[in-house]
């Protein structure tokens, strides 16, 4: 039961912060799929700095796995019990799994693909990139390995 509600909180608060980052689509442009990206570059609104592959980019996203991984590590620890690392790590692999897989079918795939919030000005006739479903599911594929790394730290934190 600990699991289920710690799952419906994690989808909220996520979606949450996927609502707020829709008011200003442009600023998470990197999120999109490339065609789109594109086009935005030759509109002139995209930062390069921010780009994928780039060494803030990638501090940034280190930075992410680490906090996520401590926090997920207090919470599988604290809230469910967990007193073991095989425990941590697999509860916290779950989780994350959860509202990985959450975001991508319901948030991505159902909300992103067909909200006109998420369609940044000058790329209104890009229908077909923005239905790019298989581009939501694969970086879904990728974000379950990136869990791997948090929910190692996770599982490191449960046996401190």
């Amino acid at each position: 039961m600990t699991f289920l509600l710690e799952s419906l909180a994690a989808c909220a608060l996520f979606s949450l912060f996927v609502f707020l980052m829709s008011r200003a689509p442009v600023k998470t442009v990197f999120n999109y799929p490339p065609a789109i990206i594109e086009r935005c570059r030759k509109l002139g609104l995209v930062d390069d700095r921010n780009r994928p592959g780039g060494p803030v980019f990638y501090a940034k996203k280190i930075t992410a796995l680490i906090v996520f991984g401590v926090l997920l590590g207090l919470l599988v620890k604290y809230v469910n019990g967990c007193t073991t690392f095989w425990g941590g790590f697999l509860t916290a692999y779950a989780l994350w799994n959860v509202v990985n897989w959450f975001d991508a079918i319901v948030l991505d795939c159902l909300w992103f693909c067909h909200d006109k919030h998420f369609v940044i000005k000058g790329t209104e006739d890009m229908t077909k990139d923005y239905h790019d479903y298989w581009f939501h599911i694969k970086g879904s594929l990728f974000g379950m390995v990136l869990a791997i790394p948090s929910a190692l730290i996770a599982g490191l934190i449960v046996i401190l």
